[in-house]
């Protein structure tokens, strides 16, 4: 058994790491490199200004703690912090040094459901994203009557591969898992995917970490798949370690 890790920089490093330490092969085939946004400097102007920031992930906090500590600009300490998941929330915590609260289960949708998201009217609130994303907490929380302003503070850039090199060596690794983390990610992956080798590839198991991806990936014909409730490792790690009947 082998898993594919497509989730890219360090975090997919670390889940292949984790991975071979649990006695599990991985092969890491990240599908995006991720880059610094141009939206960054608007950081300055906004921040200030908001009563609620939201952090849709990891790589947002990074860059955005990059940014305000290169610009010499501190965290607000007066806004409200949210974030979608329980490692995010734990990550822009320790930059902001403030309270950061987050779902049970990290997804847009759960998100919206916290308390400090139920009555936003006439609220300025700050969504800190990379290109694209998170369309429906916006608009969501604009329906409630909030002023949301998006900050792109990173970049996706999408690495295209060749299906007929790389299925194959996944074929012959003994590849029967795929962990893809965003719904993005998952159409990409399958647009490369050349029509000799699609049967094969939707025949792997494949493990997301919401409902609303999984619900797209069987859409796109995948017979397997697997909803962790978490794009965070250690969610990952869990359900694969499971499926296997390993315990950590």
């Amino acid at each position: 058994m082998t898993v594919l890790v497509t989730r890219p920089g360090e975090q997919g490093i670390s889940l292949c790491h984790q991975l071979n330490q649990q006695g599990i092969k991985a092969i890491n085939h990240p599908l995006i490199a991720i880059r610094a946004g141009e939206q960054l400097p608007c950081l300055v102007k906004s921040l200030p200004k908001a009563d609620i920031i939201i952090a849709v992930s990891q790589h947002t906090i990074e860059f955005t703690h990059q940014y305000l500590t290169n610009a010499n600009v501190s965290w607000s300490k007066t806004a409200t912090y949210l974030a979608v998941g329980q490692k995010s929330a734990q990550f822009l915590s320790k930059f902001a040094n403030q309270k950061v609260h987050y779902p049970e289960r990290s997804d847009s949708e759960n998100l919206l459901k916290l308390p400090q998201l139920k009555n936003v009217s006439g609220k300025h609130i700050v969504i800190l994203r990379g290109n694209g994303g998170r369309e429906l907490i916006y608009d969501t929380l604009v329906a409630r009557g909030a002023h949301v302003e998006y900050c792109e503070v990173y970049k996706r850039e999408n690495l295209a591969f060749r299906s007929e090199i790389t299925v194959p060596f996944w074929q012959d690794s003994q590849v029967n898992q795929l962990i893809i983390t965003s719904s993005g990610q998952l159409n990409f992956f399958i647009e490369h995917i050349a029509p000799p080798y699609r049967d094969w590839v939707l025949k792997l198991a494949l493990f997301v970490p919401s409902e609303r991806i999984a619900i797209e990936a069987r859409r796109v014909g995948f017979h397997t798949v697997v909803n962790t409730g978490s794009a965070s490792n250690k969610e990952l790690l869990a359900a694969l370690a499971k499926e296997t009947g390993r315990k950590q």
